[in-house]
């Protein structure tokens, strides 16, 4: 698979929607996660990251204006153990819940399907980085509408043993901008990642489209020690 320019692809896609990258440091050091919501309505970009335990959660920025907190006030990061799970949606305790009791993590989202916002039908994207002993694997998941169809819910997981130094995988819910919007397609886009967590944030949130982004979690984890740093940037301030 071709390695693709993340930054190229943030910038040349107005409305990727919801995105979830997760890799490995070229340095082979750290397994790194970020993901970031983008709005097209008041109440969508009415929102800010704000951290939970060792998670973060999304918070309406201005209380008076949340309309319908459904779909978009949710956990996007929980830690259980050592796994960190990172999702677009409340599946994340979905996960979270089934893996403390002995479920995989394609198991805990067989109770899941896509969003029910009709006729967007917007994808669930799921990921999980397990790092344990100085090794480092993940998986992510989409749970999609059959081609726009919500009679059928179609389920993808990809997993990624010992992942490689330098590469990561960047899964969003949407193709592009659209009416109703076009759900992804394909498995993750193999994509590079940076040693420096300072500059990975900075080039992700400087290169989605201004007017649409709404906020951005970065967290580079320690393989070794397990020990993790994390970034929040909340275009609402």
């Amino acid at each position: 698979m071709k390695m693709l320019s993340l930054e190229k692809e943030l910038r040349e896609n107005a409305y990727p929607g919801r995105g979830i990258v997760i890799g490995r440091t070229p340095d082979g050091k750290k397994a790194v996660t970020a993901y970031f919501i983008m709005g097209r309505s008041e109440n969508s970009r009415n929102r800010v990251f704000v951290e939970e335990g060792e998670g973060i959660r999304t918070q309406a920025f201005d209380p008076s204006k949340l309309t319908d907190p459904s779909l978009i006030i949710y956990a996007p990061v929980r830690v259980l153990g050592n796994k960190t799970i990172v999702t677009n949606g409340d599946q994340t305790d979905t996960i979270y819940e089934g893996m403390d009791h002995q479920l995989t993590f394609e198991q805990s989202l067989r109770s899941r399907e896509f969003e029910p916002d009709a006729p967007n039908y917007t994808p669930r994207i799921s990921g999980i980085l397990h790092v344990e002993d100085g090794k480092f694997n993940y998986a992510m998941s989409i749970l999609k509408s059959n081609n726009g169809c919500p009679d059928s819910c179609n389920r993808y997981t990809f997993a990624y043993e010992n992942a490689a130094a330098g590469e990561g995988h960047f899964i969003h819910t949407y193709m592009c901008d659209g009416n109703p919007l076009p759900s992804f397609e394909g498995e993750p886009k193999l994509v590079e990642i940076m040693d420096d967590m300072d500059a990975f944030t900075e080039m992700l949130w400087n290169s989605l489209n201004e007017d649409n982004k709404v906020s951005l979690f970065v967290r580079y984890i320690d393989i070794e020690t397990g020990k993790y740093e994390s970034k929040i940037v909340n275009k609402n301030k």
